[in-house]
């Protein structure tokens, strides 16, 4: 598609396949924190021992396994709304009734019985985002995916926001039966979002049997042009941005010396709002200049902007660079966000959307898991000032194969726009 020919950004946000990708994102940030940090404020709040606290946090194993069954929502189909919408609402009535529930439970008293609906409710949201994620690939045409990225980012974190920091002041004041229930209420509203949702121009045709839906996506993926190229690129894009992040807050505190108040506003609260506006900026961009340009661009930022943190380190403990560096760093690692999102979406088909995405997604998430470890080791050996000067350095092996990938990216990004004509 060429610049002429996509669509304004006044265009993209009246598009009402924007705003259901809005809403539907704040339903899938509804109940993250709800099974965690929100239900850890409360466990801790009743004085349930640290031992049990700690195990609550497997409750969150369903995001990470959630594709082991991203094939049963691909192969069938609800009796209504449609192959995603269906689904979508159905977990979205399922989650209200579990959110409502764990707020009825005393994890004082019996915590085991809280911590099995938590991982029902964490298991209800995982497959929700699997839908949603799935519906975003269908309904949203090539040239606007890096805006999608934006709203879907934006939904997401104001609901995991409310869920974290106004459900808990709501339980302060009227109780935590009170707070889940209503945070149930509002989960239940977003239902609206879901049957006023337009349906996909070009829905996918299901598999025909669950076999098919486990193995031909995997075929799907592997027979495109540059496909190993581009899987490696999934793992590598993001590993300077990963590397840097993964010892934020220990940076912070033991190395810089800032207190929890200082990292709490000038840290995460900033770094939540940058994150936003790099995506939606990084949205913006990714409409006008497409997919391989836009991820050169962020790619190369992504990788200075982790020596601001050097800088940080050699200046010592400083409130307004720590601000600055955050808030530079987020803001362009969000813009990345948005076209890598974009590649990842382009490498999806409408037949199998749901397994490929939750996939791809996966092994995308791998140096996010993966880097803290080798990151501690790191610092241990060079300090922090050398650490993100590795963490540089780490990015260009990701760059340099976006450039050996410049022509299959551009490819690729023709026949999206192609199929999205």
């Amino acid at each position: 598609m060429t610049a002429e020919n996509r669509p304004t950004l006044w265009q993209a946000l009246r598009d009402p396949r924007m705003t259901a990708i809005l809403l539907l994102g704040f339903g899938s940030g509804l109940p993250l924190n709800l099974t965690g940090a929100t239900l850890q404020a409360w466990l801790a709040s009743v004085q349930v021992d640290i031992k049990t606290i700690g195990i609550f946090s497997l409750v969150g194993l369903p995001y990470l396994l959630k594709f082991l069954w991203a094939p049963v929502l691909d192969r069938y189909m609800p009796p209504l709304l449609g192959r995603r919408r269906g689904w979508i609402l159905i977990y979205q009535a399922a989650l209200a009734v579990g959110i409502g529930t764990i707020g009825w439970s005393a994890p004082d008293r019996a915590p085991y019985v809280t911590g099995a609906l938590a991982l029902l409710v964490a298991f209800l949201s995982a497959s929700q985002d699997i839908v949603v994620d799935a519906y975003r690939v269908d309904v949203i045409p090539a040239s606007e995916r890096g805006l999608a990225a934006a709203a879907t980012t934006f939904g997401y974190r104001s609901a995991a926001m409310f869920a974290s920091a106004v459900t808990v002041l709501i339980a302060a004041r009227l109780g935590w039966r009170v707070a889940y229930g209503i945070t149930a209420v509002l989960m239940a509203a977003t239902t609206l979002a879901t049957l006023r949702a337009p349906e996909p121009a070009v829905p996918g045709r299901p598999p025909r049997t669950l076999a098919d839906a486990v193995m031909h996506p995997w075929r799907d993926l592997l027979a495109r042009p540059g496909a190993w190229g581009f899987l490696a690129l999934l793992l590598l894009y993001k590993v300077g941005d990963a590397f840097a992040l993964s010892l934020y807050s220990a940076f912070m505190i033991k190395g810089m010396g800032f207190t929890l108040a200082e990292l709490s506003i000038g840290g995460k609260v900033n770094m939540t709002v940058s994150t936003m506006i790099g995506v939606a900026l990084g949205g913006w961009l990714y409409l006008r200049w497409g997919m391989f340009r836009s991820l050169l661009v962020f790619g190369v930022g992504q990788a200075f902007t982790n020596l601001m943190y050097m800088w940080l380190a050699l200046a010592g403990k400083k409130l307004w660079l720590m601000v600055l560096a955050t808030s530079v760093d987020t803001l362009v690692g969000g813009m990345g966000q948005a076209a890598f999102v974009g590649f990842l979406v382009s490498l999806c088909s409408v037949s199998f959307s749901a397994t490929q995405y939750a996939l791809l997604s996966a092994l995308a998430s791998v140096p996010r898991v993966v880097m803290g470890a080798v990151a501690g080791e790191v610092v241990a050996s060079v300090g922090w000032a050398k650490f993100f000067v590795v963490t540089f350095l780490t990015a260009a092996p990701g760059l340099a194969l976006l450039v050996v990938l410049r022509e299959p990216i551009r490819d690729l990004a023709a026949r999206e726009a192609a199929k999205g004509a």
